[in-house]
């Protein structure tokens, strides 16, 4: 770590960073100030550690958003944490998106703006996606009846689970099994 220190590598912008025992500041290990003396340093592998051990910023490269962080990814924390949720089954079975939103800790229209400019769709829609990708899944790598299906995947019911799988497939649930790419046992 001592070597990427001296070296200023970014490579290792955000993986750990350096506090400094006398100045009481933690830096990046890509920050232009003067290096301190190996002994008074020591290492931390998050800008939390540092803050947790008595460290403050520095306010030239601004530890507290260094890549990999939150702050760093800005709103796309936002949208993963989201995307994460809807993976969970936030918007199956009833789940709204204004309760999605409250999970996340912002209002729903700021979500739907947070999809649109990171995914280009809205939190319906991906949800709406990664269901008929896991209904897909299912269809092509079990014998499960389509009832067990539409469930498993996160539709609300068999007739919307169709609907769905018709519209996008031009093919209902059963026809798109018996031309799936291999036999399952």
């Amino acid at each position: 770590m001592n070597a990427a220190r001296l070296a200023r590598d970014p490579a290792f912008d955000g993986v750990f960073f350096i506090a400094v025992k006398t100045t009481g500041i933690y830096c990046r290990p890509v920050c232009r100030v003067r290096q301190p003396l190996a002994k008074n340093i020591d290492f931390f592998p998050s800008a939390a550690a540092c803050e947790k051990a008595g460290y403050r910023p520095c306010l030239k490269c601004r530890p507290e958003s260094a890549p990999f962080c939150p702050a760093w990814n800005g709103t796309r924390t936002t949208v993963e944490r989201a995307c994460r949720l809807i993976d969970e089954g936030a918007l199956d079975g009833g789940g709204t998106v204004e309760t999605l939103a409250n999970r996340c800790g912002i209002g729903p229209r700021h979500l739907a703006r947070l999809f649109h400019e990171h995914l280009g769709a809205s939190p319906v829609e991906v949800a709406q996606s990664r269901r008929v990708q896991r209904a897909m899944q299912l269809i092509a790598h079990t014998n499960l009846p389509m009832i067990e299906v539409a469930a498993q995947a996160g539709f609300a019911s068999l007739r919307r689970f169709n609907e769905v799988i018709l519209a996008r497939y031009g093919r209902n649930p059963t026809a798109l099994r018996k031309v799936r790419p291999h036999n399952v046992a």
